[in-house]
């Protein structure tokens, strides 16, 4: 994969495939395209849903990039996957890396989820379908997250062993 950018510093390296980057950059336009129609006074259901639906999209994304910052900042090995439509941004390396990096990578997705969140409660309008769709998706990521990851960060913050799924092993 073709290096995008190189920063130095506290972030040491960030390497990230031109796809990725375009991808997300796209789906983030389509998403402001589709609010931009929604505001406009599209009564369409299909545009307030497809409105809802994006944001939810880019609301995973922006927590798998705060993943990957929070991984990054503190000079995390990771591996990024071989095709543009893979389930994960990347692939955290539990076998170079310690607890306080797995930590840091933890708390970022987080803190990119309560940004989220934040961001469809400020400017989502709630009493409209569209910002109903994008709140309940969030919202059930967010119960997703509690119940598949935090468990997984409490264990390793109380000294258990860093976890070893799918996640944490990059496919061959």
């Amino acid at each position: 994969m073709v290096p995008l950018a190189t920063w130095s510093g506290s972030w040491q390296r960030l390497v990230v495939p031109h796809v990725t980057i375009v991808r997300d950059f796209l789906l983030t336009a389509l998403m402001v395209l589709v609010w931009t129609i929604e505001r406009s006074g599209a009564r369409s259901v299909a545009v307030q849903i497809a409105a809802g639906v994006l944001t939810a999209i880019v609301g995973f994304l922006l927590h798998e990039w705060a993943h990957l910052a929070g991984a990054r900042w503190t000079a995390s090995h990771v591996r990024y996957p071989n095709r543009v439509l893979a389930p994960l941004l990347f692939h955290f390396d539990c076998k170079t890396n310690g607890r306080s990096q797995f930590l840091a990578m933890s708390y970022g997705g987080y803190l990119g989820s309560f940004v989220g969140v934040g961001l469809i409660l400020l400017l989502a309008p709630l009493d409209r379908l569209s910002g109903q769709v994008a709140l309940g998706l969030a919202g059930v990521g967010m119960v997703v997250t509690l119940l598949a990851e935090v468990p997984t960060t409490v264990r390793v913050l109380r000294g258990g062993p860093l976890p070893t799924g799918y996640a944490f092993n990059p496919p061959k």
